[in-house]
């Protein structure tokens, strides 16, 4: 092999280059996740790096390692995901990652990482180093260098010059042509996702500005709209309902709630469209959904209606901020009259508790406005779950109502999930119960973002994956409260024959403005959980970026929450348990 590095140097030095490259995408495509587009794409797009190698040639070994590094650091970050879910980093989980926050990626790698992981990445690691000893000076013509150089830059630039001069298609057109075929190779999907990224919060940065001159909704109209009212919604984190005693869970998870629940409306067939946090609010508070994620950007939110209906809105989050960084729920909430961002921690630790929104919920309660809405983002059950409840919420332990798949060395997490449910149980009942006295009509409703699959299911997983889904991963909790005054004003007993309904939370703004006594030109009776006019519709599940993966939730998963019941039925049985497909 040494021999062949110093016959054709300016080849090795190219194989070099595409080694970051062409690896992840050789591997996906072997894993079948995909064709050869991309690793097509990686051969043609690492010609680039080539081009400094023919202007400086005797500076290759510095050049080459200065970027090896980049490229290294950069495909890293692709095999490793491939390692961890076997499947390609698309735009959405570029997306996630740039929603994230240092301590929260730290959490996930302590989390997801084994120990064949890192001799996987110390192996994938040390290829390229030997490959850069060999590397050695090519020795070639001034004449043959510059010629070669163009036109590796020319058939690099080929998207975008074919684009732009054979078909005429513009110049954002063939920019684009440029970059999907760029996005393969290290480093641009990363360079090119950021880009994408930073272009999609300007997009919410001018909808807030443009919706904050224009009334977003037409013939907006409310009954009783000079009562005193509040509303209160609570958005919960990666809670999975069939963990919760309140949804039949044989472990005691919501004590608090289930002691209330005569006063609840319990919704038991709810789920989410999205198993991640921005993707399904996203959806949750505006008029999106699976098959139209622009409305995002494009029509009002949630925010937005209720203000135009004469709501102060307040948004408190303990979601980790970091100072009111801009990201997309930030922005979001920039749309509110008021604003409490409660973490600005540097790690996710464990003095950071959801029992701290208790106090701006209440001085919120006893503001001077007539009409309210009080938005309260949780923590929840997020991982790391042990960070999420203080010691004195160390409830679970031992075996006791664990399925006997959960081996002793998942266990802990398992048991420490069951204490972070628990200890959300003790943060919502508390919401429930400082609203009680509060004059006029008071609602309050609850929803996780998306669950969490905690070791529900014989094969040992836990966390999210959008590719490999479960119903604990969408299964999530629908409460709703009401004082008396709300109750006689809305039949909020008569709720209760709805509890049984198919439901997606990509919905949810419909249900919202039925329950605020809302009406709009465009409302939709249909999408409303609480109307007489509801229809029951397809609940859309899958990454909207690659429409072939949207299915019906209940297509995919036809026995529901079967599953929750087999993990009973299972403790202590001893006998094998089928899959979670299905």
């Amino acid at each position: 092999m040494r021999d062949f590095a110093r016959r054709y140097p300016l080849f090795w030095v190219y194989l070099f280059f595409l080694y970051f490259s062409a690896v992840p995408q050789l591997l996906i495509h072997i894993s079948g996740m995909s064709g050869t587009v991309g690793l097509r794409q990686a051969i043609i797009m690492s010609l680039l790096w080539l081009v400094p190698v023919l202007v400086w040639p005797r500076a290759v070994r510095a050049y080459s390692a200065l970027l090896g590094v980049v490229l290294w650091a950069a495909s890293l970050v692709g095999f490793s995901y491939w390692l961890v879910f076997g499947q390609d980093f698309s735009q959405s989980v570029i997306f996630i990652i740039f929603e994230s926050n240092a301590a929260e990626s730290l959490e996930f790698v302590s989390s997801y990482l084994k120990p064949w992981h890192v001799l996987a990445v110390l192996g994938f690691s040390a290829v390229p180093v030997w490959m850069w000893r060999q590397i050695t000076v090519p020795v070639l013509t001034v004449r043959y260098r510059s010629r070669l150089a163009v036109a590796l830059v020319l058939v690099v630039g080929w998207p975008f010059w074919g684009s732009l001069l054979v078909k005429q298609e513009g110049l954002d057109k063939s920019r684009y042509h440029q970059v999907i075929r760029m996005e393969p190779a290290a480093p641009w999907n990363l360079v090119f996702g950021y880009m994408k990224y930073q272009d999609q919060l300007a997009a919410m940065e001018s909808i807030l500005d443009k919706n904050r001159q224009v009334p977003p909704l037409e013939q907006l109209t409310e009954q009783q709209p000079d009562a005193e009212k509040t509303l209160v919604l609570v958005l919960g984190e990666s809670t999975n309902r069939q963990r919760m005693s309140l949804y039949g869970y044989d472990r005691e998870t919501t004590p608090l709630l289930d002691a209330m629940q005569d006063e609840l409306v319990v919704f038991d067939d709810v789920v989410t469209a999205r198993p991640y946090t921005i993707e399904a609010l996203q959806q949750a508070l505006s008029f999106a959904d699976s098959n139209n994620t622009q409305t995002f950007f494009e029509k009002p939110t949630l925010i937005n209606m209720m203000k135009q209906a004469g709501y102060e809105v307040t948004w408190i989050t303990n979601q980790q901020t970091q100072t009111r960084r801009n990201t997309m729920l930030t922005t979001l909430s920039q749309m509110a009259d008021h604003q409490v961002y409660l973490n600005n921690n540097r790690a996710q630790n464990a003095s950071q508790y959801d029992e701290d929104v208790l106090a701006p919920f209440g001085q919120a309660l006893s503001d001077e406005a007539r009409k309210k809405v009080i938005i309260v983002h949780l923590l929840g059950t997020h991982r790391k779950y042990d960070y999420r409840y203080p010691a004195s919420f160390r409830h679970f332990s031992g075996r006791e109502g664990v399925p006997n798949w959960v081996d002793d060395g998942n266990l802990e997490e398992y048991n420490q999930y069951d204490d972070a449910v628990r200890y959300n149980d003790f943060v919502v009942s508390s919401l429930i119960n400082s609203l009680k006295g509060t004059p006029g009509q008071t609602l309050l409703m609850y929803f996780s973002d998306h669950g969490e699959e905690v070791f529900d299911y014989p094969e040992p997983f836990c966390g999210r994956n959008e590719y490999d889904p479960s119903p604990a991963m969408y299964t999530v909790p629908f409460i709703a409260w009401a004082n008396s005054d709300y109750a006689k004003a809305n039949d909020f007993q008569g709720w209760n024959k709805f509890r049984h309904r198919p439901y997606s939370t990509a919905d949810f703004i419909y249900t919202w403005a039925d329950a605020a006594q809302l009406d709009f030109a465009s409302f939709e009776p249909q999408r409303s959980l609480i109307s007489d006019g509801f229809k029951a519709m397809p609940r859309l599940i899958g990454d909207p970026d690659n429409p072939q993966t949207l299915r019906d939730y209940s297509a995919v998963f036809p026995r529901g929450d079967v599953w929750s019941e087999l993990a009973q039925e299972s403790v202590g049985a001893g006998r094998e348990k089928p899959g979670k497909g299905g």
